[in-house]
């Protein structure tokens, strides 16, 4: 290209050429580093570069963020240096950073900021008047003043020595004249970008560029782009380059495919730089006078020479997104770009990469003196070691007579008084309300001191201690609400925060979680769900899917059918749903969802764990799990049913996605379905910012499924990467609309902020691929109408993200209206709150009101009117129960002592008697916390797993005959299988080497689940504990339990089965360890000797007869032998052993210290500390499972 460029323009510039062309070829065209822009604060995430530049003086990359922090970092290396919270976070992005001798100056919307490189403050200016100032220029080499220009009516000089604005300036064409300080003038012009180079070269928001002279100010030139706005430019060495925005045949904005280029000293214009992926960023070469780098979006970088086009370098930058800035460093030998993912790249050549070519020294903190090493023995003298020295004393050495109280806290004054408040000659007065006696004073003290503490609910192990009637007039929901309303500490919890909103926690007894009193915080007969199991952030999710009446019934006609696949989440749900609905009222975990939900390999890379995403917020995790989990479901949905297009009718919009190439044209249709929608916000300008003038919800909603987005993408056509524009026809609506709010910024909560801004029914119009929402008034008059098929939605309920303050924790709750889920309601609107546990019902008004500083919205969900009260329980009549009839097992052995069920003359029904018992391995041993006075606090209680389950015939010529010997296959390590206890040895439950017949958690629980909706009667000892693990709830229609058969609850003790046995049947059980066929069995003989008794009428009589002989005997076998005295911990009734957890002594309080205690000193006797509902210690069943750590 150079020889047949020599032949036209001679051989001299021939030259001149070549030695172009070689110096390109040095362009920094290898990445060397990249680092990701920090954070606004500890607990944000990463957020892009709204501007980045190379200091002119030492060797420092700083780069700006959207929250006013300007963070610099050090040499090649990028090592962080300083980091300057330059400008309120309120404000905006930094938008530009300019270099002095003494330090960086930055401008921000609405002030500017000086300060030195290591981080001081030098200066700050700021004022109301300033209202969006974008860019700032140097007004002559000598650096001494600036001039301070945006989308406003008035342009700052400012003196950069003093710091203080020398003049406010107004431009007017084609003179300027100087105004006295005192004076202001609204600008003719609204400026976005400024360069300096002989001349100010200064960008208009209209797309054009006004020359303007540095010593008198006025507009010399102004020259016209063909543009409609200027995305970026660089003047160096009198040429001007400047690349903006074209307008589309559609009237929409593109990037411009020529970048232009001006000659300052001609006042020309160039023949423009031919550049067909969209000029988005330029930089001129520092050195090579007429060569510059221009970049687009998608990061293709194009090094070219202004006098000859044709002379081209071609790069491309390794980013996943889009480029939002480039700088080029004064040495010209480092190149940086930053993208939208909130990474910046530094180019070069490692070799010789350095940004400035006469660097200043960066100065650095001094470092510490390294402490020396001592080698402590036992000869070492104490004084070697050295301690730290104070010029004062200590606070800690004062005497207890310098410490005393100061006298009460001043008491608040009256509201009324503050309302009635005005001015005066000194300060403000006020009528007195009169409202206490002459000298008479609250004690503040007292009042502060009971407030910060939360009135929590007494344990069940306390209340069984009352008399009943104390029992029966115990705190109501009511109560927990004045409870949690007292427990605000001012500065620790918001004002405004409604108490029922606030965080709540389980407490933990010495006997776990079952001593918590669920119920004080729930009255009403929809069950919540508990908080101490990990990724516990879902549960308001599920709750918002479980009132959703048609995800419900797919969920529930999923489960009914045959899929056994473990992890398989519709089917979890619709466990969790049908336990949901049986439980009414009483709390309920969902714990196998949970445990199904975290083992899915794809979502802990989405950062959807809590253990592997503690910087994310939970609004983003849970509208990203939503997204998953309709996702997941679905192909759970089609695993057992591919031709079925009853899920997409009900949840996906069917969409094609229409791809066009933005350079040839050439469109390509795809599916374009979705789930889950994210709503997208106009940015409002000053005028829209009226009630008349916002968007409306449906406006909202139209515009974000409608949307059209530009990415870089392959062109099949042009073949290469080329901008893409992407558009969606919708052609029907779901059944269910589930919809993202997507809040990422502070203006688009404002939207939420406006009362009534959520509609609670909407209509969609969809015709020729175009999707129509409408609300209100235009709802209704498109109903009367009828031209149009319109689909109406109501509002199901939300997922609300709530911050209760600054040292709270930010958590989810979900509003419901779950009047659509009722299959007879009794009013149209029955609202409810429901806090993970705490269920209260709240009002409408309260339900749609929304407070961007505690309360916002994170998802949605409509569903078709038709489809009110569409419960569906047909499902119960369509069980497919061939895993009853089948022995099923993953390691090919037979169930032991075993038949299963024949399907023609033991088909299960209502009233079929089943007996059951389970054994449990402890899967993470419990945590305590010891305080300062000794007393030992639960933090994390035991979790436990199913490992065996056994299910024998009630009744008929088999009974006492098992048909169920399952052991259960445990992936996760087991601390300890309790063999003392369960049975289970260490191998039983590995495939490798177990010689049981074991099945996955997924099959045993489905069995139980079956007998259960078939109706039979489950028959056990302490059952209640056993279905909590086993994470099933059984109504008490359908439990027979031998420990409340034979129970008087004025004695405050249940019987173990072990005595019950002995002495009522007269035979030894539980010799060497626990068999759960055996302890089922023996279960189902003292239900039928229960029967006997009550068939003659001697009931009462011989439960007290075995309370004497108990007391008699210690409550255990003779056998056993005890010491007479010794009062340890109650059973829940299910042995006669420690807990039937890890043995432990007993001390003559209760506790137990975790060793090992021989039988013979395992004596239960009655105590104070005796709870009804015997929990059980250690890794028994009664302990529960892990904390949230994010709750």
């Amino acid at each position: 290209m150079t020889a047949n460029l020599s032949l036209r323009i001679g051989n001299q510039d021939a030259v001149a050429l070549a030695e172009r062309l070689n110096s390109m070829q040095d362009f920094p065209a290898d990445q060397v580093h990249r680092i990701t822009v920090p954070p606004p604060s500890p607990h944000e995430l990463p957020t892009p570069a709204s501007t980045i530049a190379f200091d002119t003086q030492q060797e420092l990359l700083w780069v700006g963020n959207e929250y006013g922090r300007i963070t610099s970092f050090c040499g090649p290396e990028l090592r962080r240096y300083t980091s300057i919270r330059a400008h309120p976070a309120t404000e905006g992005p930094v938008k530009q950073i300019l270099f002095h001798e003494r330090g960086i100056i930055s401008v921000a919307p609405r002030s500017v900021h000086h300060a030195s490189r290591r981080g001081l403050t030098l200066w700050h200016i700021s004022s109301n008047d300033l209202k969006d100032l974008r860019c700032m220029s140097f007004l002559g080499k000598d650096n001494a003043c600036i001039i301070v220009a945006g989308c406003q009516s008035t342009i700052l000089k400012i003196d950069v020595e003093k710091g203080r604005v020398v003049e406010e300036v107004t431009l007017s064409y084609p003179l300027k004249w100087r105004l006295p300080d005192n004076i202001k003038f609204p600008t003719e012009h609204e400026y976005t970008m400024m360069r300096y180079s002989h001349y100010i070269c200064a960008a208009t928001s209209t797309g054009s560029i006004n020359i303007l002279d540095p010593d008198t100010l006025r507009i010399v030139k102004t020259l016209d782009t063909n543009n409609v706005g200027i995305c970026d430019m660089d003047a160096r060495n009198n040429y001007l380059v400047t690349c903006g925005w074209a307008t589309r045949p559609q009237g929409t904005p593109m990037l411009a495919s020529l970048a232009n280029v001006y000659d300052l000293r001609a006042m020309v214009q160039l023949p423009p730089i031919p550049f067909h992926a969209g000029a988005a960023h330029v930089q001129m070469h520092p050195k090579m006078s007429t060569t510059c780098i221009i970049a687009s979006q998608g990061g293709q970088l194009q090094v070219v020479d202004l006098m000859n086009s044709n002379t081209v370098n071609l790069r491309q930058a390794n980013i996943s997104t889009y480029m939002s800035g480039l700088v080029l460093a004064p040495s010209g030998e480092a190149l940086a770009l930053s993208d939208a993912d909130g990474f910046v790249h530094l180019w070069g050549s490692p070799t010789k990469l350095h940004f400035t070519e006469y660097s200043n020294a960066t100065e650095f903190a001094d470092s510490s003196a390294p402490i020396p090493t001592i080698d402590v023995v036992s000869d070492t003298p104490l004084s070697t070691v050295g301690m730290p020295y104070y010029r004062e004393q200590l606070l800690s050495a004062w005497s207890s007579n310098h410490i005393y109280e100061v006298g009460n806290p001043p008491s608040k004054i009256d509201p009324a008084v503050l309302n009635s408040l005005r001015p005066f000659e000194v300060g403000l007065v006020a009528p007195n309300p009169r409202k206490v006696r002459r000298n008479q004073a609250e004690k503040t003290r007292i009042i502060d001191s009971n407030g910060v503490a939360l009135a929590a609910p007494k344990f069940l192990s306390e209340k069984a201690r009352e008399p009943e009637d104390e029992q029966n007039s115990g705190r109501r929901i009511s109560d927990a609400v004045e409870a949690l309303a007292n427990a605000a500490p001012n500065g620790i919890i918001k004002a405004d925060v409604p108490p029922m909103y606030r965080n709540v926690e389980i407490k933990y007894s010495k006997f776990g979680v079952d001593d918590f009193d669920f119920e004080y915080y729930n009255r009403t007969h929809f069950s919540g769900l508990e908080t101490h199991i990990t990724n516990s952030y879902a549960n308001p999710l599920l709750q918002l899917f479980k009132f959703t009446p048609l995800i419900r019934n797919l969920a529930l006609h999923h489960a009914a059918t045959t899929c056994l696949t473990e992890s398989c989440l519709l089917c979890e749900m619709g466990f969790l749903f049908d336990m949901l609905d049986k439980a009414d009222g009483q709390s309920c975990q969902a714990t196998n969802f949970l445990k199904t939900f975290s083992g899915i390999p794809e979502a802990a890379r989405l950062g959807l764990l809590e253990e592997s995403s503690h910087s994310t917020s939970l609004a983003v995790m849970m509208q990203s799990a939503s997204r998953f989990l309709l996702e997941q479901i679905s192909s759970d949905f089609r695993r057992i049913s591919p031709k079925s297009i009853d899920f997409d009718q009900t949840l996906a919009i069917n969409a094609l996605s229409s791809i066009r190439c933005v350079h040839c044209h050439n469109e390509t249709i795809r599916p374009g379905g979705t789930y889950v929608n994210d709503l997208v916000y106009q940015p409002m300008t000053t005028n829209t910012r009226t009630r008349n003038q916002m968007p409306s919800f449906s406006q909202v909603l139209k515009a974000s499924i409608e949307r059209e987005t530009q990415t870089r993408g392959w062109c099949d056509k042009c073949r290469r990467y080329q901008q893409l524009a992407t558009r969606k026809a919708v052609h029907a609506v779901p059944l269910v609309l589930i919809i993202n709010a997507a809040l990422k910024t502070a203006e688009a909560k404002h939207f939420w902020a406006v009362p009534g801004w959520l509609p609670q029914e909407i209509g969609v119009i969809v015709d020729n691929g175009k999707f129509f929402c409408f609300e209100g008034e235009d709802l209704r008059l498109h109903l009367q109408r009828g031209m149009h098929v319109i689909t109406v939605y109501e509002l199901v309920g939300i997922v609300a993200d709530i911050n209760s303050g600054e040292h709270q924790k930010s958590h989810l709750v979900s509003l419901i209206n779950v009047a659509i889920s009722e299959r007879d309601p009794a009013e149209k609107d029955q609202w409810h709150l429901f806090n993970d546990f705490l269920v209260r019902r709240v009002a409408r008004e309260e339900a749609l009101r929304f407070a961007p500083s505690w309360k916002v919205p994170a998802i949605l969900a409509y569903q078709v009117l038709s489809a009110s009260h569409a419960v569906d329980d047909s499902w119960k009549d369509s069980l497919d129960t061939t895993l009853l009839y089948y022995d099923w097992s993953i390691n090919n052995q037979a169930p032991e002592n075993c038949r299963v069920l024949r399907p023609d003359i033991e088909a299960p029904g209502p009233g079929w008697h089943v007996a059951i018992d389970t054994e449990f391995v402890a899967l993470q041993q419990e945590e305590i916390e010891i305080k300062a006075d000794g007393e030992r606090e639960i933090v994390r209680p035991t979790r436990l797993g199913l490992a065996r389950v056994s299910v024998l015939r009630g009744s008929g010529v088999d009974e006492g005959l098992p048909f169920i010997n399952d052991y259960i296959t445990i992936t996760e390590p087991v601390v300890d299988y309790l063999t003392k206890w369960s049975g289970v040895q260490n191998g039983d439950l590995d495939p490798r080497y177990s010689t049981h017949n074991l099945v996955p958690l997924k099959v045993a629980y489905k069995k139980l689940w079956l007998l259960l909706n078939l109706g039979c009667i489950f028959i056990g000892h302490g059952l209640a504990k056993d279905f909590r693990t086993i994470n099933i709830h059984v109504p008490k229609s359908q439990v027979l339990d031998t420990v409340d058969l034979f129970y008087i609850r004025a004695r405050q003790r249940k019987l173990s089965l072990r005595f019950l046995a002995w002495y009522l049947l007269k035979e030894d059980i539980q010799q060497e360890t626990h068999d759960s066929i055996e302890d089922a069995r023996t279960a189902l003989r003292l239900w039928r000797k229960f029967e006997e008794f009550r068939d003659a009428g001697i009931v009462d009589t011989m439960i007290e007869e075995v309370y004497r002989e108990g007391k008699k005997w210690g409550y255990k076998p003779p056998g056993e032998g005890r010491v007479l005295g010794a009062v340890g911990r109650r059973l829940d009734g299910r042995s006669t052993d420690a807990g039937l957890g890890v043995p432990s002594t007993t001390t003559a309080g209760g506790e137990r210290d975790g060793r090992e205690t021989p039988e013979i000193l395992q004596e239960f006797s009655p105590g104070p500390g005796t709870p009804v509902g015997g929990g059980r210690r250690g890794m028994g069943r009664g302990s529960e499972y892990f904390e949230s750590p994010l709750r």
